[in-house]
């Protein structure tokens, strides 16, 4: 076995942060770097590297860590009152817009997965919309407590719609909502029982956790590993049980970001420090550019899927108007529209489930790149002309607010 491939990949990870540094004509996110590089390392430019075996089981490994520290970003307890209902009725309304783009964008011959497509839209990035809203100031404010709750259920959705409707397993969606209900039950179950034994298990996890021992950081493994394996078992992708062992440690750890700050670093460190960077290089790889380019009207899907995106997360924003105002629903508008890892992770799945063609999957991935450059920039510039906002009157704890700052390379290191 060799690590030639993993030597090379563990060098751009490390690389890439430090251009978008050192040069700022670099202005893009980490993880756009990452990708491009693979690309061009990968089989479609020089063909310097491939994904073997090393590569391949950490590249999974990211894959999950990646989906758990999202699940880590949700807070529950913000979740609540008309920011909630606005942001259900704004996911509603991007699916059912993103259903109609779907099966528009198979009338006209640009995909034969329509409805993936549409679960693939309906995602936005939260691990690159929070820093953008801390680097205006507005996080504590309407504007930045609607987007995140926004941002929130349109993850958490997409996850799930997409465990119902695309994975290995060939039960029926009736079944598969039943085992559904089952997972949440057993997510539940634990949240109990941690709650309920929390005042003895704290003070042991006090004890150890800065020691050699390190148990809040196995407690986070632990959780991740059993419910990926219990999603896996139940015949649902690794995603959804990544995502929701990282909203169970949110809800049964809640008070970690005061009580424990480093346990939020340390789990930033495995993740963005390690896997997560393999994963991104490892996707460029895969990307198939010669499929992409094989044609005009391949490359034509690249500006389609990017207004696409656009319209099934941005039209929906139009709800906030009367709470935000104009200017402010405009940013939450293509904050929405932002999005990466879930396309990158989900066009995996359609690949290997045969759902999405090579070319469609690397349109895709493009336009999920494009977004991630330029929407979080021009939402940043209508956000610092707005006034900054005070926090509402009840707020609840701010949590791992800005997990993909260091990782992302969007804001400065303060907001991170």
């Amino acid at each position: 076995m060799s690590f030639l491939n993993l030597l090379v990949v563990s060098a751009v990870a490390f690389g890439a942060p430090l251009v978008v540094r050192a040069i700022p004509v670099v202005r893009m996110p980490s993880p756009v770097l990452e990708i491009v590089a693979g690309i061009v390392l990968g089989p479609s430019v020089l063909g310097v590297v491939v994904v073997d075996a090393p590569v391949e089981v950490l590249a999974l490994i990211g894959l999950a860590f990646l989906l758990f520290l999202a699940g880590l970003e949700i807070d529950v307890h913000r979740l609540r009152g008309r920011p909630l209902r606005l942001a259900l009725a704004g996911f509603v309304a991007s699916f059912v817009i993103a259903v109609g783009a779907g099966f528009g964008l198979a009338a006209g011959g640009y995909t034969r997965a329509p409805l993936l497509v549409a679960i693939v839209l309906c995602a936005t990035s939260l691990g690159l919309v929070v820093p953008v809203l801390k680097d205006a100031g507005q996080i504590a404010g309407d504007t930045g407590q609607l987007i995140v709750a926004a941002a929130s259920i349109a993850d958490f959705g997409s996850v799930i719609l997409l465990s119902l409707f695309f994975s290995e397993s060939s039960s029926g969606v009736g079944t598969k909502i039943g085992l559904l209900v089952g997972l949440a039950v057993v997510a539940a179950l634990v949240v109990l029982a941690m709650m309920r034994a929390a005042p003895r298990v704290m003070s042991v996890f006090t004890m150890l956790a800065d020691t050699t021992a390190q148990i809040r950081i196995r407690f986070a493994v632990l959780l991740l590993v059993a419910f990926v394996a219990l999603a896996q078992g139940l015949g649902f992708e690794a995603i959804l049980g990544a995502f929701l062992a990282g909203a169970v440690l949110r809800l049964v750890d809640r008070d970690a970001a005061m009580s424990h700050p480093l346990t939020q670093a340390k789990l930033d460190a495995i993740g963005y420090g390690f896997v997560v960077p393999v994963f991104f290089v490892t996707s460029g790889v895969r990307f198939d550019a010669g499929a992409l380019f094989a044609s005009a009207s391949t490359v034509v899907q690249v500006p389609l899927f990017l207004l696409a995106l656009l319209l099934v997360r941005g039209v929906p924003a139009v709800l906030y108007r009367t709470r935000l105002g104009t200017r402010q629903t405009i940013a939450a508008a293509f904050l929405q529209a932002t999005s990466l890892p879930f396309i990158v992770a989900s066009v995996a799945i359609g690949e290997r489930l045969h759902a999405l063609a090579p070319a469609t999957g690397a349109a895709l991935v493009a336009a999920g790149l494009v977004s991630v450059l330029f929407f979080p920039a021009i939402a940043l510039g209508l956000l610092r002309g707005a006034p900054a906002q005070d926090p509402p009157a009840v707020v609840g704890p701010t949590g791992a607010a800005a997990t993909e700052a260091a990782a992302t390379g969007t804001v400065p290191e303060k907001t991170s």
